[in-house]
C-alpha cells in the first residue's frame, strides 16, 4: 500500500513538473500555416524542456490574448499594433526574430494586369479599377492590417467596394483556399503561399515592393500586470529563438528549394 501511495505521489509530482514547463504562445495563422512550427517546437522541447502550446489566431486576437494574460508571450507581425501593446504596458519588450514578405497572388491570366505594376499601390489600384475579384482575410490579422494600409495608401476605402471585394474573416490558409475557388486576387505572406502549394490557377504576380516587408516579433507578456504568466519560460524561449540553433533551423527551412523566412534577430 505504501509503495502504491509513493508511486501515486511520484506520478502527481511528475505531472505537475511537466505542466509547469508548459508555455502558451499566441502565434499568427501565417506562422502556423508555414509549417515552421513543426520544425521548431520539437527542437525547443529537446533543448530547453519547454513544451510550447501554440494558440493560433490572427495578430489582433493574439494581442488581445496577451492583454488578457491568457498567454505567456506572443509572436506576431504588425509593428504598429505591437508598439501600442508595449506602450499600454502589456508587454515587457519587443524582439525581432525573422522576416519574409507579402506577395500578391492572383489568377494566372492576370485580368487586372498587376504583374508589371511598378508599386503595390499601383497594383491594387488596377484591381479596384477593373473590379477584379479580391479576397481579404478580414480578420484583424497582421496580413489584414497590411492589406488595409495598402488600400489606404492607394487612396481607396474598402468600405466603398462592391461585391468583387470578399472579406472572409478567416486565417491565411482558409483565405487562400477561398481565393483559389474564386480565382481571385489575394495578399498573402510568402511562406503561406509556398506552403499552400500553388493550387488551381493562382500564381504569384507581384512582389518586391519595400512596403511588403513582413517582420515577425516576439513579445513576452508583462508579469507585473499578470503575475501568473510564465515570464521565466518566456525569457528562456526568447533566448532559444535568437540562438544560432534557431537561426540555422529558420534559414534552412525550405519548400521546393525556396526559403520561407530570413532570421534577423540581433544579440543583446
Amino acid at each position: 500500500m505504501i509503495r502504491v501511495l509513493v508511486g501515486l505521489f511520484a506520478l502527481i509530482y511528475m505531472s505537475a513538473a511537466a505542466s509547469a514547463e508548459d508555455l502558451k504562445l499566441a502565434v499568427t495563422t501565417s506562422f502556423e500555416n508555414s509549417g515552421l512550427a513543426e520544425i521548431l517546437l520539437p527542437e525547443i522541447k529537446a533543448d530547453t524542456g519547454i513544451d510550447v502550446q501554440l494558440i493560433v489566431v490572427g495578430t489582433g486576437q493574439a494581442i488581445r490574448l496577451g492583454k488578457a494574460g491568457d498567454v505567456d508571450a506572443i509572436l506576431v507581425h504588425s509593428r504598429q499594433a505591437e508598439e501600442a501593446f508595449l506602450a499600454a504596458g502589456f508587454g515587457t519588450h519587443r524582439r525581432e526574430i525573422m522576416y519574409n514578405d507579402f506577395v500578391l497572388i492572383g489568377p494566372s491570366d492576370d485580368p487586372a494586369g498587376i504583374s508589371d505594376a511598378k508599386t503595390v499601390v499601383q497594383a491594387v489600384q488596377r484591381i479596384a479599377d477593373t473590379e477584379s475579384a479580391f479576397v481579404s482575410r478580414g480578420d484583424d490579422s497582421g496580413t489584414h492590417k497590411s492589406e488595409l494600409s495598402i488600400w489606404s495608401a492607394s487612396g481607396l476605402n474598402v468600405a466603398s467596394f462592391g461585391d468583387w471585394y470578399r472579406s472572409v474573416g478567416a486565417g491565411m490558409g482558409a483565405a487562400l483556399v477561398t481565393a483559389s475557388g474564386m480565382n481571385a486576387y489575394i495578399l498573402s505572406d510568402r511562406a503561406s503561399w509556398l506552403k499552400f502549394g500553388k493550387k488551381a490557377k493562382l500564381k504569384l504576380l507581384f512582389s518586391g515592393d519595400p512596403a511588403l516587408f513582413n517582420q515577425y516579433a516576439y513579445l513576452p507578456v508583462n508579469p507585473q500586470i499578470h503575475p501568473h504568466v510564465r515570464n521565466d519560460l518566456a525569457m528562456q524561449l526568447e533566448a532559444w529563438l535568437v540562438s544560432d540553433r534557431a537561426k540555422y533551423l529558420i534559414e534552412n527551412y525550405r519548400i521546393n528549394g525556396e526559403s520561407l523566412f530570413t532570421f534577423n534577430a540581433s544579440p543583446q
